[in-house]
């Protein structure tokens, strides 16, 4: 089938929630998409910080293959190989953890939810809310979409689950001001994704945990973007030294597959007792032997060195090309985690950059985020900057 086939059958038989570019897919390799009539595009897009080690990476292939052929699935009231080593890998990258699997980002911060009210009914003197920030993503659950401080999520959605209020992010004195005597919990993201790439002062992780410590609370970590080597470390937090009671991974753990993780402090984790909560497909061995193999390639490949080295070079030069350009506000992020603040919205340069053959993502209205592969060379960077600073020299913007 071709590109208007595949986009024709889609819209007669899908529900129209995630308003599709007319591009249709066909295949992937290392930084590059392309498309159903064979079409090239550099991917800066990476599925929404998925795919972080490219398309069709040979160690997941592989492990996906392999780990097909033997089995596919059984309950997760038996155990699997893969299931075992991936989640000890976890447990022991977090420091004397324990790990449960769900299938998506917002499963893991719904477990996350759950276990901080679990263990505030049960720890916590009776404490069930959980403080998080406003301009975050958390995900769509009615409880995830409640931690989420985002308006526009919202509506039509009310009334949202109470128990979740927000205060503004990067303020320490307005946590201070919200914390009450029902508070368990604060869930944050190291660095907001949706949000517009927003990047927190230096010290404001470890001030949460300094924070969280002084009112005997949970501090939650939402690594769902940031996670997985995205910033040029494992975790994100590992930068500035401190470490959640729990963390929460999705998005790029399965090399493209669905799979969540939520890591917790032994002894919180046990709150959690047989039946309290479960999914059926969390960590399945076919996801999970994928999970694996992202993390061999992590450990064994330079992963995390080159998203250090080359996320840098990309901040670099597009910091150097915003003096000269009145369109760019601010250029933020670390690893290779982008955001180009433009003075106007970003979507008209989204659509020139796909004319152009790059798949970029405009956020929060304004907000041009560039999420490469981790694999990314330089000459690809450049290729992309290229395209990047062509289009914010003379694409109009749009209205």
């Amino acid at each position: 089938m071709n590109n208007a086939e595949i986009i024709e059958l889609t819209h007669r038989n899908l529900v129209d929630v995630y308003g599709c570019l007319p591009i249709a897919w066909s295949r992937g390799h290392g930084a590059y998409l392309y498309d159903a009539d064979g079409n090239r595009y550099l991917d800066f897009f990476c599925g929404l910080a998925v795919t972080n080690l490219g398309h069709g990476n040979p160690r997941v292939v592989r492990a996906i293959k392999d780990q097909a052929e033997k089995l596919t699935h059984v309950s997760n009231v038996f155990h699997t190989e893969p299931t075992a080593r991936l989640a000890e890998r976890l447990a022991t990258r977090f420091g004397k953890g324990r790990v449960f699997f769900g299938n998506s980002g917002a499963e893991a911060n719904e477990a996350a939810i759950k276990l901080a009210r679990r263990w505030g009914h049960s720890e916590g003197g009776g404490r069930y809310e959980i403080l998080s920030t406003l301009g975050s993503f958390h995900g769509r659950t009615m409880a995830t979409l409640s931690a989420t401080g985002q308006e526009k999520y919202h509506q039509g959605f009310q009334p949202l689950m109470p128990g979740f209020p927000l205060v503004p992010f990067n303020d320490l004195a307005a946590l201070e001001r919200a914390r009450s005597e029902r508070t368990v919990a604060l869930m944050v993201e190291p660095i907001q994704g949706e949000g517009g790439v927003v990047v927190p002062a230096p010290d404001y992780l470890k001030r949460l945990r300094d924070f969280c410590d002084r009112n005997k609370m949970l501090l939650i970590l939402d690594e769902i973007q940031t996670g997985i080597g995205r910033t040029g470390t494992f975790f994100a937090y590992e930068h500035v030294g401190i470490k959640p009671d729990i963390v929460t991974l999705a998005k790029a753990l399965g090399g493209g597959l669905p799979i969540g993780a939520m890591i917790a402090r032994e002894e919180i984790a046990t709150s959690f007792t047989p039946g309290s909560h479960g999914t059926t497909f969390g960590g399945n061995p076919v996801a999970t032997a994928a999970a694996n193999a992202v993390l061999d390639a992590l450990e064994q490949d330079g992963v995390l060195e080159n998203a250090t080295t080359v996320g840098t070079y990309i901040l670099e030069r597009l910091s150097k090309f915003a003096k000269s350009c009145e369109r760019i506000a601010e250029v933020r992020g670390r690893g290779m985690m982008i955001g180009v603040v433009l003075r106007h919205e970003a979507r008209g340069i989204v659509e020139a950059c796909l004319k152009d053959k790059l798949i970029v993502n405009g956020t929060a209205g304004n907000v041009l985020r560039l999420l490469p592969p981790l694999t990314l060379t330089r000459e690809e960077a450049d290729a992309a900057l290229e395209i990047v600073e062509r289009a914010l020299k003379s694409a109009p913007a749009a209205k």
